[in-house]
Order: structure tokens, then sequence, then C-alpha cells
């Protein structure tokens, strides 16, 4: 069925008119609602992702399972004794992120909100994730939006009339996500009001506006500001919006900014910030909060991955994992296990380039990966040495997802085949929404330059 709803899609941007008049439409509405990531538009195709019902019960339920069981193992990190010792050690914090660790959030969940970073072939055979985005994930409000404007385009319209679309909006969990945490830590400050917190000038700016809007829609005021422009007075925190006005007190912190450039930007003088002073108060509850890092390092696959700690998993969660999480380990000189077998690590990464990739293990927005099949052996060999004195981790190739999309190029309908991953928005560990990146180029990530998003409907036929 699947097959067939795509093919009807793209046979119906035969009608040079219903595309022109749909790509203008898209443009319109990108314009509109500043869909932009700095000063690319964020969508440049003019077809959604379409999974079928059971694609994304399949992605719902991995996704819930795989996160389960990285709570379990992550969990372990904050617990005295040997095992705790072992997973402390693949994790690698530095003693200033365990200072950060150590402050109890108010809440139970370590990660409110994230996203799996995933690979679903069309066929539906093949469902591996590659990256569990714990901390502070972008794109809920930008898909949301997206969403809305494809469901308005003209070949939309009319693909609807053979198909039934359903949209996965994913805004109003996120506010529920802040609401409810707040309302767990004690509902400090009697009244959310939320400050939006990042750096100025971030490229996912327009996102924060989006959300700030859809906040006081649901009757919750909030703020765009700067980690400067908080202020801790009198056991209050307040902040001085990044559009000018008066201070406001805050108790809502809908925490952008990562962790890692809080402790870069700020060093020693961190925990004296004022939103490190609210934090520890409980006189703010912060979204997400600090122990997200026990789920955002890339080294988290290596111990779901470790067959040391396959005991801690329900059978269920173990299958998921063999099954959904590929084989991933520190870049670290000594041996290791790969398919039950005992491997020397480093040997083993230099004689395998072509199946392996390297990842910083505090990294993002693709930067610093080295793809082992698309480089010389040269490369990889420097790549590897860099590797083995900072924390990164070596992790197996998996199927990789392509399909044809169709883009307006000079009056015309171009299909051309793409790199697709969907990546699973998570509210605890629960699958609502769903984001889509399109890329000509192995790393999928929009911050690379090039690529596209696409909203996400579940599709099926008509009676």
């Amino acid at each position: 069925m699947l097959s067939a709803a795509i093919t009807h899609y793209h046979s119906l941007l035969a009608d040079s008119a219903l595309a022109q008049t749909s790509q203008q439409c898209l443009t319109e509405g990108l314009r509109s609602e500043r869909l932009f990531f700095g000063d690319r538009p964020l969508v440049t195709v003019l077809r959604p992702r379409l999974l079928t019902a059971g694609q994304y019960a399949h992605l719902q339920q991995a996704g819930h399972l795989v996160a389960q069981a990285a709570r379990r193992v992550a969990a372990l990190a904050l617990q005295p004794g040997s095992t705790g010792d072992a997973v402390r050690a693949v994790l690698q914090f530095t003693p200033a992120e365990q200072a950060l660790l150590a402050l109890p959030p108010g809440y139970a969940e370590p990660s409110a909100h994230s996203r799996m970073d995933t690979f679903l072939t069309v066929d539906g055979a093949s469902l591996q994730f590659i990256e569990y985005n714990a901390e502070s994930p972008a794109a809920i409000a930008y898909t949301d939006v997206a969403g809305a404007i494809f469901l308005d385009l003209p070949v939309m319209q009319v693909f609807a009339q053979h198909y039934r679309v359903h949209a996965l909006p994913a805004r109003q969990c996120m506010a529920d996500t802040l609401l409810n945490a707040w309302r767990a830590a004690g509902s400090p400050g009697g009244t959310p009001r939320i400050a939006i917190v990042d750096w100025a000038g971030v490229p996912t700016a327009t996102e924060f506006e989006l959300f700030r809007a859809y906040f006081a829609q649901q009757g919750l005021p909030a703020l765009i500001c700067t980690p400067d422009d908080l202020v801790w007075r009198g056991g209050k925190l307040y902040a001085r919006p990044a559009a000018g006005g008066s201070e406001q007190l805050i108790t809502i912190v809908y925490k952008r900014v990562l962790t890692s450039e809080l402790l870069q930007h700020y060093g020693d003088d961190l925990l004296a910030h004022p939103l490190l002073q609210a934090y520890a108060a409980g006189a703010c509850v912060l979204v997400n909060s600090f122990r997200s890092r026990l789920l955002h390092k890339k080294s988290l696959f290596a111990l779901l991955t470790n067959e040391r700690f396959a005991a801690l998993f329900t059978p269920e969660e173990q299958v998921a994992i063999q099954r959904h999480v590929p084989w991933t380990r520190p870049v670290q000189p000594g041996e290791t296990t790969y398919q039950g077998e005992r491997i020397d690590l480093p040997t083993f990464a230099r004689t395998n380039r072509e199946r392996l990739l390297l990842k910083p293990d505090d990294g993002y927005g693709g930067r610093q990966i080295t793809i082992g099949w698309e480089v010389s052996p040269d490369h990889w060999e420097a790549a590897l040495a860099v590797a083995l004195t900072t924390p990164f981790v070596v992790q197996e190739r998996v199927p990789i997802a392509y399909e044809s999309y169709p883009t307006l190029i000079n009056g015309r309908v171009v299909l051309a085949d793409r790199l697709v991953d969907s990546d699973p928005f998570l509210f605890g560990s629960e699958v609502a929404g769903c984001l889509c990146r399109l890329s000509t180029q192995t790393l999928l990530n929009v911050s690379t330059g090039g690529g596209s998003i696409a909203p996400v409907f579940v599709v099926s036929e008509r009676e």
C-alpha cells in the first residue's frame, strides 16, 4: 500500500499547474511561519514522509523498549558499587558533570523529552537507532508547523481524496511535559512561567519563537532569553527578555542550551550561575534536567550492547536492543567483545574501517564524525589516533534508508533519491511524533547544510 501511495502522490505532480501552485503555497507558508534554519528553508521537497500505521506502531514500540532499557542502565550511574563504577567508567563523566548530576532535579524522569535518531527503511524491514538525543532535542515545533503547511498544499488536498493522512503533532506533549515536571517538583513559584534559554543568534531561534507563541495560546506565559539574561535575587529566578522589557519571574526553564556549552562558557563559575542557584534551591524546574546527561552520551549505546549489562533488561528489551541498536564501544585501548568474541578494540577498528564510524562521545550536529567507508585508510588511521586520546565511540554501520523525493527545479519536478531518517520524539519513554530529515550526504543533519526536513504522516487507504 505504501509504495502505491507514494507512486500516486508523485503522479499527481506530473500536473505542472498543481506542482507550481503547491510549491508556491509551500514557499509562502515557510516564509510566513519563518521555517528557516539560519537563512536556509527547512523544507525543500514537495512530499511528506509517509508511514503506514504498522510502521509507526513499530517505531513506537521499539523506541519505548530501548528508552526503558537505557533508563535502567543509566540509573546505575548514580548508584554506589562495582556495577555503578562500571557504568560511570563507560560514560566518562568529568568532575564538573558529576557535580551537576548530584543536584536533585525535583522530578524522577532523567530525560523528560528526547529524540532517537533512526533509520527506518521504506519497507520497514530495518529499524536502527543510531543516537539518543536526550538533552536538548530540536524540531518539535518545526515539524508540527511544517505538517500544518503541507496539509494545505493543493497536491496534498488532491492526494487526500484517495488516501487518509494522519498528522503526528507533538507540541502539546512538550507543553504537558513542562507542566508535569513543574507540578512534580512541587509547583515552585505557584504559577508556571517559562523561559526558553539558549545563546543569542543560534540557527534554531525561529523554533523558540514558534514555541513561545504556542505556549501563549495554551495560557502559559513564556519568554526567550540567554543564560546571561537570568538573575537570581531574593530566592527567585528572573529573566530579562531578549526582545527587551522588564525582568520577569521564571519558574520553568525550557533548557535548549547544552550542558557542555554551559560548562565550556562558564567553567568553574557555573555552579554560582543564577540558573544553577535557582535549580539547586528548587526555585525553578529545569527541562531537561542535568541528569539527561546520563542518557545523552553516545557511549550509552556501548552499555546497551555490552553483554555484561544484559541481565539488567527484560527479555523484550534485550530483543529490541539486539534488533535495533548497533554495536557501539568507547574507543579505548584493550579488549572488548564483538558478536560474542573477544577482540582487541584498536586492532579491530583498524582492520574493519569499511563497516565502522567514529563519533565524539558528546558531539552534536554531525561534527567530528568520521565515516570509515567514505574515507581513505590514512584518514581513518589519523581519526582513530585522535579518538584514542579523547572520549569517542566506534559504532557499526547500519542499513541506511533511501527514498525518492520530488523537488521543483526550474519549473520541473525532479525526483531524486535522498537519505532518510525517521526520528521519533519521546516524552519520558513514550513515542509521540517524529522528525524526518533528508539529505544527499551520509550525515543526516540540517546543520551540516543542504538538508531538508519533511513532515511525517501516517497514511492509509480510503474504503
